[in-house]
Formats: structure tokens, C-alpha cells, sequence
């Protein structure tokens, strides 16, 4: 099995308990994907709350460098408080993750490819998904619609971002306003539930999205980004 990184918000308490627990944080989906998957095929995220605003670029590529520069696959989990509003996004650790997870890097005459990236929908502390996943926009075809300015840029940069686009027929959007279809985005985005219901589909599915990368316009530089 491919190696994979996973990033997340560690202390996110809004989600739904995990095997009847009091207290639920994404870090406890973290460790459910561990027995899922295996703890030896995941490297995690577990830098939350260290102060960023005070290290260099290079130290932050020292840290992430090497849990993300043997992955194949990133998953970053989504939660309703993933983001620190009362924080810029190059001072929070999830963008610099995934802004590592879609850089080459090159280390002993060998350089890494971009990593295949998906994103897991937690479900909120009601077990609702509707924070970022509305299901059923139009009553007339199987539209969903994705909340992407709710996260990180970096994400939404690289969501409905293929090159080709392709539209729904139904008559019922306007013209500017039609849903896309198929495999518009490079890092789609997956409920929990039905990412482990079958893990393997899903990993295979991203890795079939990395192989066609050169459909998409992939933005890698966090800093262009926000600033």
C-alpha cells in the first residue's frame, strides 16, 4: 500500500464521538484511520498549536520535509474548525501541508512527485455534513454543492480546477451557473463514511486523478496564495 501523510486539526472537538467517546477530536479519526489502514502505512500531522509566526521557511520545510517526502498519498481531514480565523493561513500548519504534499522535492539525486491528495469530510458533532457538503442543490439532477470558501486556499485553489471543464446537461442551472462533472478537481472531496466504506476505491481513485495531473492547474506556492 501506498505511504500516506495525513493532516488535520488536531484539537477540533466539533465532530461527531467516535465509538460511543464522550469527547471526540479529529486526532481520534486520525487513529480510527490507523486501525483501518495500518499505522505503518501513515505519517500524521502532530505539529497543532506550535506558534508558526516565529519559524523561518526553512525550518518549516525541515519539519514537514521528511514525514511528507515518502508519501505517495496526503488525506487532510475536514472539520468545521479546521481554519483559526484570527490567524493568517501561512501562520496554521494544514496549508503548509498541503502546500509540501503538492511540491516535488528532490533529496539524494531522487525527486518525489506530487502527491495524489483527497479530502475527508468529518461529520460535524450532529453527525451533519451540510457545513461543507449539501447534497441535492437542484431538484431535479444528483447536483451536490461544496462550501470551498470555507477552507484553506490552498484546498479550494485546487478544487473544479481541471482545465477541461465539463458541464451538467440539466436544463434547470443557468448558463453560468451549470454544475461541473467528473473528476473536476484535483483534491476531491469524500465523506468519512463513505471513504471507509471502501478506503481502497477511494485511494485507488486519487491515484488514477495524480496520474492525469497534467489535466489540472495545480497551485503549490501557499505564500502567492494569501498575500
Amino acid at each position: 500500500m501506498s505511504k500516506i501523510f495525513i493532516s488535520y486539526k488536531y484539537a477540533d472537538a466539533d465532530v461527531r464521538p467516535l465509538n460511543h467517546k464522550w469527547f471526540t477530536t479529529a486526532r481520534d479519526y486520525v487513529d480510527e484511520l490507523q486501525d483501518l489502514i495500518g499505522e505503518e502505512h501513515i505519517n500524521k500531522g502532530e505539529k497543532d498549536g506550535e506558534d508558526m509566526s516565529v519559524l523561518e521557511d526553512t525550518t518549516i520545510q525541515s519539519i514537514l520535509g521528511d514525514k511528507i517526502y515518502d508519501s505517495t498519498i496526503t488525506l487532510v481531514l475536514i472539520s468545521p474548525n479546521m481554519k483559526d480565523p484570527n490567524l493568517p493561513e501561512t501562520e496554521q500548519w494544514i496549508p503548509w501541508e498541503i502546500s509540501y504534499s503538492l511540491r516535488e522535492q528532490s533529496r539524494n539525486g531522487r525527486t518525489s512527485k506530487t502527491n495524489a491528495v483527497m479530502a475527508i469530510v468529518l461529520p460535524d458533532a450532529n453527525g451533519r455534513y451540510d457545513y461543507y457538503i449539501e447534497e441535492h442543490t437542484c431538484p431535479y439532477c444528483n447536483t451536490r454543492t461544496l462550501y470551498t470558501n470555507r477552507l484553506f486556499k490552498i484546498l479550494s485553489c485546487n478544487m473544479f480546477n481541471r482545465y477541461r471543464h465539463t458541464y451538467s446537461t440539466c436544463p434547470h442551472h443557468d448558463v453560468n451557473n451549470r454544475p461541473e462533472t467528473g473528476e473536476c478537481s484535483y483534491i476531491p472531496s469524500v465523506k468519512w463514511d463513505d471513504f471507509v466504506s471502501d478506503i481502497e476505491e477511494n485511494l485507488d481513485r486519487v491515484l488514477e486523478i495524480q496520474k492525469n495531473i497534467a489535466d489540472y492547474d495545480i497551485k503549490k506556492n501557499l505564500k502567492t496564495l494569501v498575500e
